[in-house]
């Protein structure tokens, strides 16, 4: 299971994280989670929404260089150690974690953790072996 997360390359300059989020807040799609890398010259943003065909096409049409990434997601309990847990999971089975960012879930006490790997079967099958589900796109938003 996966979830698409969409990139987009912003110049790093003033105000353009305010002018793509209000872009996407004008077209009715909902910032589930983001998270910023930047270096000198650009940041790329990555978010996740429940809507991420229209959100790449729409952000596309408007000039933006957009990508979408197939991810993987785990729904955690909101605990100390969870994340330890399944990154342990994930080094034990020789899998790369190139980054991963957290948002709070709809659900009590739970947490969601996006993981961008270099074997995202490998990594699913180890995660499931540990009894550690990952979950769709369509997952994240029913709670």
């Amino acid at each position: 299971m996966s979830v698409k997360q969409i990139s987009v390359f912003l110049e790093n300059k003033k105000g353009a994280l305010a002018e793509v989020t209000s872009f996407i807040a004008s077209h009715g799609i909902n910032l589930y989670a983001l998270s910023i890398a930047d270096s000198q010259d650009f940041g790329i943003l990555r978010i996740i929404t429940d809507n991420p065909d229209n959100a790449r096409e729409m952000l596309k049409n408007e000039g933006y260089t957009v990508t979408a990434t197939s991810v993987l997601a785990v729904e955690i309990d909101d605990t100390p150690g969870s994340m330890a847990s399944i990154l342990n999971v994930l080094t034990k089975a020789d899998v790369i974690v190139e980054y991963t960012y957290a948002f709070i879930g709809k659900a009590a006490n739970k947490a969601y953790m996006i993981f961008r790997v270099d074997n995202k079967e490998k990594a699913n099958e180890a995660l499931i072996e540990s009894g550690i589900s990952t979950i769709d796109q369509k997952d994240l938003f029913l709670k």
